[in-house]
């Protein structure tokens, strides 16, 4: 069954990199999901999907996979552009503000 190994991105709610750090092992889905008659609910009868696993490094979830059998496919991630501002927040409380304070 093929996996995915890839670096998450940030999710568009938060502003830092929280839960970004790790590795993540994913199997891709060997069924289509299917919606129940009665309630509407879709739903599958494929465990595997619902397993994801963390690596603190890539070669560790590489090492996993390869002790394991599994074939994978890996992402490597694109570097995010820092977005800092010289002084940040703490100008607009600074004393030696070169104008006056306004909303």
């Amino acid at each position: 069954m093929p996996a995915r190994i890839y670096k998450p991105a940030r999710t568009a709610m938060q502003s830092g990199t929280a839960k970004t750090h790790q590795w993540v092992l994913e199997f891709a889905p060997a069924a289509g999901r299917e919606v129940d008659p009665l309630m509407g609910w879709t739903g599958s009868g494929d465990t595997q999907a619902q397993v994801r696993l963390r690596f603190e490094t890539r070669e560790a979830a590489l090492a996993y996979a390869s002790e394991k059998g599994i074939d994978v496919a890996v992402s490597d991630p694109q570097p995010r552009k820092q977005n800092i501002r010289p002084r940040g927040y703490g100008e607009n409380f600074a004393t030696d503000r070169r104008g006056a304070w306004t909303h």
